[in-house]
């Protein structure tokens, strides 16, 4: 379907499409990359697509060939440069909502593997917090405690709140299948009707969900009892029996 013609130059309605779709994932990596070191990596790339347009319109000879001959290996180059946020940025296309479906085997194995965690805990009576990444990134949060991108099993929640080991003091974060950081300190919260009631780790489990869309769950040291903090309100004395299916649905909201 052709939109307008002007002279030999023919717009179509796929030509639109196109220009729509290339300039969304433009801008959607200018985003992803804002903020990091690529920021400034990407202005000095665009300066030198400059020079170099300006080399071959001019038909400038030497600066010519210089960038023919570095475009053979410039790919490569860049994918060595640019590694650490081409990672992050299939990390985070990953987590995209359009990717969800996919994912929902893994997800469901995830679950598993933190409900399993949070009822040990709770029969131990093991003080536990444990903070699920979701939209927003917690990545202030993570560099507060220690890096582990570890595997998601059971046993290795378990055992990072096993009472006087080294990393059992704070709270873990869950970032997808990975258990992302442990001993992160967490914002306590600012809700007056909280501050009085429960000790520092539920109010750090509620603080966390007042400046995030995280979801923590905290298991008391004192009693055992399992709640669920999110969007800064909190849900307690959770039945056991029942955690899988409300962590499941907090989860879907």
């Amino acid at each position: 379907m052709e939109l307008f013609h002007v002279d030999f130059i023919s717009f179509r309605l796929i030509d639109l499409i196109d220009i729509l779709v290339v300039s969304f994932i433009i801008y959607q990596f200018l985003i992803l990359m804002k903020g990091t070191r690529a920021a400034q990596m990407i202005t000095g790339l665009v300066l030198l697509f400059i020079i170099a347009f300006i080399a071959f319109w001019f038909r400038l000879q030497g600066l010519s060939w210089l960038f023919t001959n570095l475009a053979t290996i410039g790919f490569i180059v860049l994918v060595i440069v640019f590694q650490p946020e081409l990672r992050s940025i299939l990390a985070q296309m990953g987590h995209s909502r359009i990717f969800q479906n996919l994912l929902r085997m893994e997800e469901g194995k995830s679950l598993e593997e933190i409900n399993r965690a949070v009822i040990r805990l709770s029969e131990l009576r093991y003080g536990g917090l444990l903070v699920i990444e979701r939209s927003v990134g917690l990545k202030n949060i993570r560099e507060t405690g220690k890096i582990l991108n570890a595997q998601m099993s059971s046993e290795m929640l378990t055992t990072l709140f096993t009472p006087y080991t080294p990393l059992h003091d704070g709270a873990v974060i869950i970032s997808g299948e990975k258990i992302s950081a442990a001993a992160c300190t967490l914002p306590l919260t600012q809700n007056p009707r909280y501050r009085k009631l429960f000790g520092m780790r539920h109010k750090a489990g509620i603080g966390i969900t007042e400046v995030s869309d995280a979801l923590a769950v905290i298991v008391s040291e004192e009693t055992g009892d399992i709640s669920l903090a999110s969007e800064g309100h909190l849900e307690s004395g959770i039945e056991r029996a029942l955690f899988k299916q409300k962590l499941s649905d907090y989860l879907k909201k």
